[in-house]
């Protein structure tokens, strides 16, 4: 197996980035931005290796062409390349890697042979044409997902608008109708009929990334203090609230709006990971299965939150007819003063990217593990990254009074201020919400451990098959 070229390079001078549901829409826009960010703000003999998962062997082809192909343009219009000296093509594109893994969320053994090729085997590079090892993870984006919605009500929505305004009606609708207990055989490959099934959005959304981060601890933790945390950047949603979940059903199988229940889950565990009162519950998902013990233990990832905004994709529920009345529809809350309506993929991926290429210092000055980092956008589309309002956390996990917040309004942009782009009527933040969804996160933790112990056994026992 011939060495890669950056085998040679620090591990400051490298950086490795796996996307979940890259081949299209929000996930392409991320790999996209993630390229173009690094040739921007990295030292011209770093290198980037970027990991796009699709479901398919057809899709992983058409997604490294088309990143690549990206490289080819970032190469030749990067106005910083230009700067700093750069004139040969070769010097950026002999710079950028791209290979594909198969990964379907649904299907919890690919989750496992996707993990095991990671950790233990290798991935073919078609620039160097070579099979090569891959040393760690320096970030993983589980942006892939479903939104399980089957369509929309017009009547709701022209009610949406009547009662709540434009801006409102197009960033946290009630129009999106999806159909209750929607579930999914998550071992297709499995003969037995004693394998239960799980909820179709939750498998997606939630519980294949979860098994997904686990399995990739031996390339997340650290040996090396030299070599900063691993972040496993999960990406969420806008739109969610307490009033979509129930602790008691937290695959969402009970009521039609999974979706939503699976985001909320989603804020819950990364927010809550690592609170004092949570830890014993989460303590064993961050402790790696290898047997190796050179990655057996290690000083353990980073948990980091962030959603896109409002996007016009194909994922909600349209006609193709109608998704150019989408597309000027979102722009127009832009238009109107809306943060969250970045409207095309590839801004909606600005804090994802904030959050995989930031310095450490950066990310901790900031806090970031506290906060929902959203990807936002001023009148002219210029994008920017936000902290976002959660139900029971606030903007960082503490209560704060209304005087504080208008005072901390005073001293940034607009677009930046905590009281613009919050959902309408909002409530304020009390001590006891936020005791409340400490208690959520350590029953939700709880109850995903249970569940990732019983799938990885049904696991173990059909790879001995």
């Amino acid at each position: 197996m011939a060495p890669a070229p950056w085998a040679s390079l620090p591990a400051q001078d490298t950086l490795f980035v796996l996307v979940t549901g890259a081949n299209s829409g929000v996930g392409l826009g991320i790999c996209e931005r993630t390229i173009d960010t690094f040739l921007t703000e990295r030292p011209l003999t770093s290198h980037l290796v970027l990991l796009p998962t699709t479901r398919s062997a057809r899709k992983a082809a058409e997604t490294v062409a088309s990143l690549r192909q990206h490289v080819l343009h970032a190469a030749s219009t990067n106005k910083s390349l230009k700067q700093r000296g750069v004139r040969e093509l070769n010097e950026t594109l002999g710079r950028v890697h791209v290979a594909s893994v198969q990964l379907d969320l649904c299907d919890l053994s690919t989750v496992r042979s996707a993990s095991e090729q990671l950790v233990n085997g290798t991935l073919y590079f078609d620039d160097i044409r070579a099979e090569v090892k891959i040393p760690r993870l320096d970030a993983v984006i589980f942006n892939a997902g479903i939104g399980g919605w089957s369509h929309v009500s017009w009547l709701a929505f022209a009610w949406d608008i009547v009662t709540e305004g434009w801006i409102q009606a197009t960033t946290r609708p009630t129009s999106k109708r999806s159909v209750a207990g929607l579930t999914v055989n998550p071992l297709p490959k499995a003969k037995s009929e004693d394998v239960p099934a799980l909820g179709l959005v939750f498998c997606a959304n939630v519980l294949g990334h979860y098994l997904f981060a686990h399995y990739l601890l031996p390339l997340l933790s650290r040996k090396d203090e030299g070599v900063a945390p691993g972040r496993i950047i999960w990406q969420s949603s806008v739109d969610p609230s307490l009033k979509h979940f129930d602790v008691n059903d937290i695959q969402g199988l009970k009521r039609p709006a999974a979706y939503e229940s699976s985001k909320f889950l989603t804020d819950v565990l990364a927010l809550t990971a690592d609170l004092p009162s949570v830890r014993p519950r989460s303590a064993a998902y961050f402790k790696s299965d290898s047997k190796d013990p050179a990655t057996a233990q290690g000083q353990r990832p980073n948990i980091y939150l962030a959603h896109p905004g409002i996007v016009a994709t194909t994922m909600f529920p349209l006609h193709f007819m109608l998704m150019w009345g989408y597309v000027l529809g979102t722009t127009l809350s832009r238009w109107l003063g809306s943060p969250w309506h970045p409207v095309t993929p590839y801004k909606a991926g600005m804090a994802t990217t904030w959050l995989a290429l930031a310095s450490q210092e950066t990310l901790d000055a900031e806090n970031a593990q506290q906060s929902k980092w959203g990807s936002c956008t001023d009148f002219w589309g210029n994008t920017y990254v936000k902290k976002t309002e959660v139900d029971g956390w606030g903007w960082e996990g503490r209560v704060e009074s209304a005087q504080d917040i208008a005072e901390q309004d005073r001293t940034v942009r607009r677009v930046l201020r905590k009281s613009v782009g919050r959902k309408a009527r909002p409530e304020q933040l009390t001590e006891e919400k936020r005791a409340e969804i400490e208690e959520i996160g350590a029953k939700c933790w709880e109850q995903m451990e249970k569940l990732r112990e019983e799938w990885e056994e049904r696991l173990i026992i059909l790879a001995e098959k």
